[in-house]
């Protein structure tokens, strides 16, 4: 039968945390669906692991690149084997909540305006949970758009053909760690809706590999979506200054940011 939901997650290099990730899918409340991995040149034991995986569940599609492409490109890799009415995203060293897809599926259903939903995160760490995400439960704002992403990628369920409708992630060296915020403007312009639920219904893992990612090329790229926001939202002029703001934090001291970043 085919899977109400299609789970893509592009792994790379997340052996000693893929099992939990893919342990908190074994336990959701709702099943009905399918795990679509996609090792993006791994130098670990990531694949090993999703073989193994594999060969224990019979909901798992295990897919390869030779050579590291970059997420934009592995998750579009993962949506062309998709079946589900809907896909859900999950990372390989995250936890999703028992009851996420559930919640999620239910919405969506229930509420066919919408073609994306998501939730806020818990942000944890080595020690533990240090932060529990806050939005404005509701369909966000599209002027909005240009001081942040609109959504969270990773605890997001979608519609299926909203994803075929803007021919998946945009794959650009300019939007590699921001491919999720040019997606949901790709999606608002050809008339596709989302809603924000203000409940934690996933884990974000953020340690001390996630403050290496913090670099001028990714907030480059920030900025640059920014830009497209402004331009093809037509914003006000003044909204543009939204653009500097990246620039801005990756100037800032890093005692400075991790300080500001926790809180």
């Amino acid at each position: 039968m085919t899977p109400k939901v299609s789970v893509i997650m592009g792994i790379y290099n997340c052996a000693s945390t893929l099992q939990e990730a893919l342990d908190s899918l074994y336990a959701q409340t709702f099943q009905d669906f399918e795990i679509i991995l996609c090792d993006d040149g791994s130098k670990d034991d990531t694949y090993a692991l999703a073989e193994k995986n594999k060969q224990e569940h019979t909901n798992i599609v295990l897919l390869k690149n030779e050579v590291n492409k970059g997420l934009n490109y592995t998750l579009n890799k993962c949506l062309k084997y998709a079946k589900g009415k809907y896909i859900a995203r999950m990372d390989g060293d995250d936890i999703s909540l028992p009851e996420r897809f559930e919640k999620e599926y239910q919405f969506l259903e229930k509420n066919p305006q919408y073609a994306i939903v998501s939730t806020t995160m818990k942000y944890f760490d080595e020690s533990g949970v240090f932060r529990v995400g806050n939005v404005e439960q509701g369909e966000p704002n599209v002027p909005d758009f240009v001081k942040g992403t609109p959504f969270c990628h990773a605890p997001c369920m979608v519609l299926k053909t909203a994803y075929d409708a803007v021919s998946g992630y945009s794959d650009s060296p300019w939007l590699l760690r921001v491919e999720d915020y040019h997606l949901w403007m790709k999606m608002y312009l050809k008339g596709f809706k989302g809603f924000r639920l203000n409940e934690p219904l996933y884990m974000m893992r953020d340690d001390r590999n996630a403050v290496v990612r913090r670099n001028f090329r990714n907030r480059r790229n920030e900025a640059y979506v920014k830009y497209l926001i402004c331009r093809n939202f037509k914003l006000p002029f003044y909204k543009y200054v939204w653009c500097l703001r990246p620039i801005l934090i990756w100037l800032m001291p890093q005692f400075l940011y991790n300080k500001l970043h926790r809180r």
